[in-house]
């Protein structure tokens, strides 16, 4: 079995980094309680852009990420958190790394 590395890239609103620590508590108090793995956030300061937020977890497998994101994609409470972030998140992007 593979582990992979998910991370995300996002774009925040230069105005919304309080914001969106408040609604990220709540998201990783749901995500603790699915079983994901735990989080790494980090936040731009040089060569890029200091609004982009980037966060990292390793999965035991690819098999674990996709029952994961069904997990998390079919709970009303993870999917009104997103709702929340429109106006927040600018963009998002989506990495799926094999860990070597």
């Amino acid at each position: 079995m593979a582990k992979v590395m998910v991370r995300e890239i996002q774009e925040i609103a230069e105005d919304k980094w309080q914001q969106l620590d408040g609604i990220d508590k709540k998201y990783t108090e749901l995500e603790v309680k699915m079983g994901f793995p735990p989080k790494k956030r980090y936040r731009g300061i040089i060569g890029v852009d200091m609004n982009t937020l980037v966060i990292e977890r390793i999965y035991k497998s690819i098999a674990q990420v996709e029952e994961l994101f069904e997990k998390a994609n079919s709970d009303p409470e993870y999917l009104a958190l997103g709702v929340q972030l429109i106006g927040i998140m600018l963009s998002h992007r989506l990495e799926v790394y094999l860990v070597l």
